[in-house]
């Protein structure tokens, strides 16, 4: 096996001073436990003098434009506020490194400081409401933000040249075991007919992720007097938005009409596939998108997994989604048409990404192997963030401590 490169993300504040070194910028909720955040913040000790280090976590929701921000009142909401003292460590602090904070620190010297940061259960995951074309700056939604400053307190005001600011995500993965296959029925009866119209439908399994074709088997026993005429299958998008009173908010994101007729005392079975994409999608304003990060693109926000017994005040955003089986049935006479009425089932499902298996296998192989700081090179493509490879030593065969105080291989950039 081949060197394995990493990326670490490195942000240097406006004024040169201050650099903040991430491992990742997407941290997993597992649901019962979320994925710690931990970095090492680098510091001029000559702009330090005698003030502290601190990083603060903000989880917040943003639900009004950034340029409507007037007279000191902001539309945010903020959800979760942490911050820590990275230099001097408070004395009750226990002074323990993560592998990735050890690694760096052999690296940068001195001056860098480890922060780490255990994000709460029941926080929302990073989510965007899709702005409008005419919409400009911070785009709505739960975002969080990591930043870092030097001052003699925390609650000091620091202008943003001074600070380091970067977005990471916190992220949910589509859980190992699916739910049961989503079936759903209905049983209409109308006046005039002496027996039903039975509507029955079904997905193929419970668990979807992004940009896989859904199909939905619709069944229709058409036991009336009356002829179905037309039948509307849709995926829905629901976002309940837990501010100050919880909304529900439905966007259809794929939709397929059929001229399919039922006549009468007859039967039908059909199989219909709908792929929800976000290019479909893209001029629908406050649908609910995955969070991203600058000069990414993103997609169709992912289903929200909760624990039980979650509290929904703090979630900012919870997606859901359902499939909508709608018939249209005519009741005939001289109305006709004008007299149809909807017969409709719903079957909810979850639409999310698959969990990267390969970096899970790959993390755990890696633990076992020495670790080698010379293995860091830098790459200054990114005006914004920097990437740089921590290129990791083989997983075959450990070297030996002389060896990793060495030069190690050079790696490629990926």
């Amino acid at each position: 096996m081949g060197d394995k490169g990493t990326r670490v993300f490195k942000k240097a504040s406006p004024n040169g001073k201050l650099i903040v070194y991430l491992g990742k910028r997407d941290f997993v909720d597992h649901v019962e436990w979320v994925e710690p955040l931990d970095g090492v913040v680098l510091i001029d000790p000559e702009y330090l003098k005698e003030r502290k280090v601190f990083v603060t976590l903000t989880c917040a929701f943003r639900y009004g434009r950034e340029d409507l921000d007037v007279l000191g009142l902001t539309f945010r909401k903020d959800l979760f506020l942490a911050n820590i003292q990275a230099f001097p460590p408070p004395p009750s602090e226990k002074n323990t490194v993560t592998r990735l904070q050890e690694r760096l620190i052999k690296k940068l010297g001195e001056h860098a400081h480890p922060f780490t940061f255990q994000i709460p259960l029941n926080l929302p995951c990073s989510v965007t409401l899709q702005p409008g074309p005419e919409d400009t700056g911070k785009a709505c939604g739960v975002d969080f933000e990591v930043k870092a400053f030097c001052a003699e307190n925390v609650e000091e005001k620091i202008h943003k040249r001074n600070s380091v600011r970067l977005v990471i995500r916190k992220v949910q993965y589509a859980p190992e075991k699916a739910g049961p296959q989503p079936t759903a029925e209905t049983t209409r009866q109308f006046l005039m007919s002496d027996k039903p119209l039975h509507l029955e439908a079904s997905l193929d399994k419970e668990i979807y992720y992004h940009g896989e074709p859904i199909s939905v088997n619709v069944h229709v026993t058409n036991n009336t007097t009356k002829t179905v005429k037309k039948m509307k299958i849709s995926v829905r998008q629901y976002a309940d938005i837990c501010l100050f009173n919880t909304a529900q908010y439905k966007c259809p994101v794929a939709v397929e009409e059929s001229d399919d007729l039922v006549a009468p005392s007859a039967t039908f079975c059909k199989v219909f596939t709908l792929t929800p994409f976000l290019a479909n999608n893209r001029e629908k304003r406050g649908l609910a998108l995955d969070g991203k990060l600058k000069h990414e693109d993103t997609n169709l926000a992912s289903s929200t997994l909760l624990r039980e017994g979650a509290n929904r005040e703090v979630l900012g955003i919870i997606v859901s989604y359902k499939v909508k089986v709608k018939l249209v049935v005519s009741r005939g006479g001289i109305l006709g048409d004008l007299a149809a009425s909807d017969v409709a089932v719903e079957l909810p499902f979850t639409l999310m990404h698959a969990k990267p298996l390969e970096d899970a296998l790959f993390r755990d192989a890696a633990d076992e192997v020495p670790i080698d700081t010379n293995l860091i090179q830098f790459d200054t493509n990114d005006d914004d963030i920097i990437f740089e490879d921590f290129a990791r030593q083989r997983l075959i065969g450990a070297k030996d401590e002389e060896e990793e105080e060495g030069e190690g291989p050079e790696t490629k950039d990926r």
